[in-house]
């Protein structure tokens, strides 16, 4: 059974928070994975630890740990790294593997454009969440 952790920085700010818990529905809906867990590297819940035991409970033997973040930094190349390698162990017959960040993708300087494109709120201010 395969799994998706999708895991994101974490905000005091709920709402910042939300993004990921409705980016994993969404991966939901699109279909491809049997489990698809969100995860918080800190301030927010469900930790990394606490959403590798949840796939692991659901039946996960292969789990793709996607950083949600634009770069290779810090979290991404030592904390997540570091995160893997527990879980192997913790979970004998598990796969976990590390992704990488969403970065330089293709389609996200489509996304990148797009935002650029979009007009302006009066208080100059782009609009957020859409």
């Amino acid at each position: 059974m395969r799994a998706a952790l999708l895991i994101a920085h974490g905000s005091r700010r709920k709402e910042a928070n939300d993004d990921l818990h409705q980016l994993t529905e969404l991966v939901v809906q699109r279909g491809g994975f049997d489990v698809v867990e969100p995860a918080f590297l800190e301030l927010a819940e469900p930790d990394i630890p606490a959403a590798a035991a949840r796939c692991v409970e659901r039946g996960a033997t292969e789990v793709r740990m996607l950083p949600y973040f634009l770069s290779m930094g810090v979290h991404v190349a030592e904390d997540l790294e570091e995160h893997r390698a527990a879980f192997e162990t913790q979970y004998p017959g598990v796969r976990f593997e590390v992704r990488p960040p969403l970065g330089l993708h293709p389609r996200l300087v489509e996304v990148v454009l797009e935002r650029l494109g979009e007009a302006a709120e009066p208080s100059g201010t782009a609009r957020l969440g859409s």
